[in-house]
């Protein structure tokens, strides 16, 4: 069955190319360019990603994005205009998985949709049950669900796979470079605030005092560090 994609994006011209490139990919669009139908229909019918742009009449992107992650993990990927880098990092922040700047090549978007499918395809299929332990902190795959000190923390599905990955690497250095690459699927390609957004994020969610983390620390110039004992 065709992966269901839902296009929120009012400017028509930006649209049908999208439209058009997803169609022959194969995937099974479904496009809107307000934000009270998309919400209406995200809550009639389920789909596997979300492209939203986050300047829209009536609602906002991030309005939006605020919304569904109330009650939805499916993946965000945001479309915003080049000089809203306020709005991107607000758009991380909650919840939203990944994004691209205008102007930007339907070749750059189609391989953010293959890559977040890709690592969202994976994650489903390699659950059994699996769950892992490092210090303080237990992350069940299975159940979807991440503890500190025994007590479950909120993460977006994004901050999920990254903390995952760290305690799987617990103790070992990751680069930018290698996260980008098993996380988001793609390799680094210059901007490294969407990663700096959700590891903030996270240690917001697991250090005692996330000004001066003391778990997931940095490797200045190099990337981060998962260490059991802070």
């Amino acid at each position: 069955m065709a992966n269901k994609i839902l296009l929120v994006e009012d400017e028509h011209s930006i649209a049908e190319p999208i439209i058009y490139n997803l169609k022959q990919e194969g995937f099974a669009v479904t496009h809107v360019d307000e934000g009270p139908i998309a919400l209406e229909i995200f809550g009639e019918e389920s789909f596997d990603l979300i492209i939203l742009d986050l300047m829209l009449p009536e609602i906002s992107g991030l309005d939006i994005c605020r919304s569904i992650r109330k009650d939805s993990n499916v993946p965000i990927i945001m479309v915003t205009a080049k000089d809203s880098e306020a709005d991107r990092v607000t758009g991380l922040e909650l919840g939203a998985d990944d994004y691209v700047t205008k102007p930007f090549s339907v070749r750059e978007l189609m391989s953010r949709v293959r890559a977040v499918l890709r690592r969202t395809t994976t994650t489903k299929t390699n659950k059994n049950d699996k769950s892992i332990k490092c210090g303080n902190i237990e992350i069940n795959l299975s159940k979807y669900e991440a503890k500190v000190d025994d007590k479950s923390i909120d993460l977006t599905p994004r901050e999920f796979e990254l903390l995952y990955a760290f305690c799987e690497n617990e103790g070992n250095l990751m680069s930018r470079e290698q996260i980008f690459d098993e996380i988001w699927g793609y390799s680094f390609i210059g901007n490294t605030k969407t990663l700096d957004v959700h590891i903030q994020r996270i240690r917001e969610k697991i250090e005692k005092d996330p000004r001066e983390p003391k778990r997931l620390v940095t490797v200045r110039g190099v990337g981060y560090k998962l260490v059991t004992d802070g």
